[in-house]
């Protein structure tokens, strides 16, 4: 392979990699924790995006019970962007490495 076209190739994985990154950021999973009473929603570049508390939930005399459902919640969130960035991953770069193999399902982070 000449300079040439590895620095082709090279550019259209930096353009599939922009692409990818673009997806992951529209990607929207929800967990809940506590019954329902916690929601954390992340994307898919698994970065918390909001957190909502049901009213019920918050006991001053209680903080450490929140505490552990909210962190519930959030390793939840992050556990589900995990998958479907993983999943959108091996979709958009399928084929793009030698021998069939995509950046899915080696694990990349």
């Amino acid at each position: 392979m000449n300079m040439a076209d590895m620095f082709g190739k090279l550019t259209e994985f930096q353009r599939k990699m922009d692409e990818v990154k673009q997806h992951l950021n529209e990607i929207e999973v929800e967990a809940e924790a506590g019954g329902g009473m916690v929601r954390v929603t992340a994307n898919g570049n698994r970065e918390i995006t909001s957190i909502k508390l049901d009213k019920d939930i918050v006991d001053p005399n209680d903080v450490e019970m929140l505490e552990d459902i909210i962190t519930a919640g959030i390793n939840q969130a992050i556990k589900k962007a995990e998958d479907a960035s993983q999943e959108k991953m091996a979709e958009i770069t399928k084929g793009m490495l030698p021998g069939g193999m995509d950046l899915g399902n080696m694990g990349l982070k």
